[in-house]
């Protein structure tokens, strides 16, 4: 879908300490082996920090920079990928109370790490399908340091890490503008991340742990008993959204000049993401990325800022906005910066 009409206008993210992956290696906690292939070099911690709270952190920055006035502001959405709070509780609302303060709707997009990039193609629908107001704010937040899920062994892909990240968008004017977006999915591949578990009563309210590399080991045995495990080419989902965002933007592949997408480790990075579209590792973010660890649909928003502010994307350049997540399902967004960072 060709957009080119709605702006990026603040953005901001919120990375705790970080933790090395030596170290967790050492207490035993973290696989050599797995260290070595990812090449992941440690992951943002934030202890008992609430993840909507990260997420505020982001977002207040975000708002910030963007120096929009609430009363402009239409609707808010947020995104997680693991549990926020009480359940039954609405983190958007509280997320919503401590930023914006305004009376909107509130709006909870559940779709993994690709809801970032998701979220930007659904506010700007939002934004121009007959609203007055001019804003609206995007915020995601994560806290994988809870007892049901293991932050360093719970895929081989990439460790887990802590964040908040945030984004204002604004029909009026920014620093980068929306240009176009692409979508692709295979659900028939939603089984592979059920490898097998039950469906109710949900495995985490029976006190089973979250644990991803048990799902694909199910299959594997499935596998070896000759039961044809659930197929299909996630990459192709990689290469028809960014195909769809690049015809509709009138742009080539040679045209972009870094691409953002999640914080896994090199082997998955090249794999899933890099090599399906011909980008080599360096235009991707993975050196940013090894250091903090897969913070779910974090990792667009801190991605982009990091090119950004570091001065690594600068005016007139484009940059992808790429993301997959279970389903499968993958998302792209082209973005064309109009604004250096160093002018903030």
């Amino acid at each position: 879908m060709r957009m080119g009409d709605v702006y990026i206008a603040g953005i901001g993210t919120h990375l705790p300490d970080r933790q090395s992956a030596e170290q967790a290696v050492a207490e035993g906690r973290y696989d050599e082996e797995v260290r070595e292939s990812t090449g992941m070099l440690s992951v943002s911690v934030a202890g008992d920090t609430p993840a909507p709270d990260l997420a505020i952190a982001a977002g207040r920055a975000a708002l910030r920079m963007a120096n929009i006035r609430a009363e402009d502001f239409a609707v808010l959405v947020h995104s997680h990928a693991h549990f926020q709070g009480p359940e039954t509780w609405s983190a958007q609302h509280y997320i919503l109370n401590n930023t914006v303060g305004l009376p909107i709707p509130a709006l909870s997009l559940i779709q993994g790490c690709n809801a970032s990039v998701t979220a930007l193609s659904f506010v700007r629908s939002f934004l121009k399908a007959g609203t007055e107001k001019t804003a609206a704010l995007i915020t995601a937040g994560d806290n994988f340091g809870t007892p049901v899920i293991d932050r360093w062994r719970c895929m081989n892909l990439a460790p887990l890490g802590d964040g908040g990240g945030a984004m204002v968008l604004s029909t009026e004017s920014g620093f980068a503008r929306l240009l176009s977006n692409g979508a692709h999915s295979k659900p028939m591949m939603e089984e592979l991340h059920r490898g097998g578990e039950q469906m109710f009563p949900p495995p985490i309210t029976v006190g089973e742990p979250v644990d991803l590399e048990r799902r694909f080991a199910y299959w594997n045995r499935q596998w070896a008993q000759g039961v044809k495990p659930p197929t299909g080419d996630a990459t192709e989902n990689i290469r028809e959204a960014v195909g769809q965002a690049l015809s509709d933007a009138e742009l080539k592949m040679g045209d972009i000049a870094r691409v953002v997408q999640p914080h896994f480790g090199k082997p998955a990075m090249r794999n899933f993401f890099l090599d399906p579209i011909d980008v080599e590792l360096e235009r991707g973010t993975y050196e940013f990325g090894r250091r903090i660890g897969h913070v779910g649909p974090v990792d667009i928003i801190a991605g982009l800022e990091h090119l950004w502010r570091t001065g690594e994307v600068r005016a007139g350049e484009i940059v992808l906005l790429l993301s997959e997540t279970p389903g499968m399902e993958a998302g792209a967004v082209l973005v064309e910066i109009t604004r250096d960072g160093s002018d903030q």
